[in-house]
């Protein structure tokens, strides 16, 4: 029976954390260890503390500017890592409202649900079956998992799009697709993932796509994040996928694709998969 790295590591959370809050809904979690330096640096008082946790008390109208503030000093304390500059919401885990936006690298810092959009690129054989599927090699040079594979699109959704257009884009800028190619994309569900890091605690739901794409076509990077792309044979995508070669993200959506298309028959991991999925549309 094939071992799954990634089916272990969706939800391995072992660092303590305490509950983070929003007008009493819980958005996050914050490490224990972390809380010195929170203090530390609130030093306008926007954070409040009690052995419940930890609360932003600010009204709704200054929450992105005290969140841009806490997390500019937490960045500059080694506390946030691989800043982006890029804008994700921070959202009520429970109703999917957004309650402020703050930078996407904070995002693990603070334990907040973010969203992700990745696509299982395929070439079908004459049976109507993936015979081959696209993997892409995510450049050294990136600030998280440089170097290991990934799906042939996939990124994070920032504020102000949906899954879907957050696909779009990054179809073009990753592998140089157009919209008029993306017709045949399929959504195939939403995958959690819940687990800690090196910067953090990432909580994310997974919007999971497939697309069939036609032989001969090359993807071709925009943007300089996808080191090269690789078009394997299911065995040998799947022996990547296994391994801690491929990130998490892309590889629980790899074992998905495969497990839906019966690639691969493994019980475990159906039910493994199964438990991640996400009921409620986002």
């Amino acid at each position: 029976m094939r071992s799954w790295h990634a089916l272990g590591a969706a939800t391995l959370a072992r660092v303590p954390r305490l509950p983070f809050a929003i007008d009493a809904r819980r958005v996050g979690s914050i490490a224990a260890a972390h809380l010195p330096a929170l203090r530390r640096l609130d030093r306008e008082g926007a954070l409040r503390f009690d052995a419940a946790g930890v609360e932003l008390a600010t009204p709704a109208a200054q929450r992105d500017a005290a969140f841009a503030t806490l997390n500019v000093r937490l960045r500059e304390d080694g506390l946030i890592r691989a800043w982006r500059d890029e804008i994700f919401p921070v959202v009520d885990p429970a109703t999917l409202e957004t309650l402020a936006r703050f930078e996407r690298a904070a995002a693990r810092f603070w334990g907040t649900l973010t969203f992700g959009a990745h696509a299982t690129g395929f070439v079908a054989g004459p049976d109507g079956r993936p015979q081959a599927l696209w993997i892409a090699r995510r450049s050294l040079t990136k600030a998280t998992d440089p170097g290991l594979y990934d799906n042939l699109i996939g990124g994070g959704v920032p504020a102000g799009q949906s899954p879907a257009e957050a696909l779009v884009r990054e179809a073009f800028e990753e592998a140089g697709l157009l919209p008029q190619q993306l017709q045949a994309v399929r959504p195939t569900g939403i995958l959690r993932l819940a687990r800690d890091l090196a910067e953090g605690f990432q909580h994310e739901w997974l919007h999971a796509y497939e697309l069939e794409l036609p032989p001969g076509l090359q993807p071709r990077n925009q943007d300089g994040e996808v080191d090269s792309f690789h078009l394997l044979a299911p065995t040998a995508a799947l022996e990547i996928a296994a391994g801690p070669g491929m990130t998490v993200d892309a590889a629980l959506v790899t074992i998905d694709f495969a497990l839906r298309h019966r690639l691969v028959q493994d019980e475990a991991a159906r039910r493994a998969i199964d438990a991640l999925r996400v009921a409620t549309p986002a």
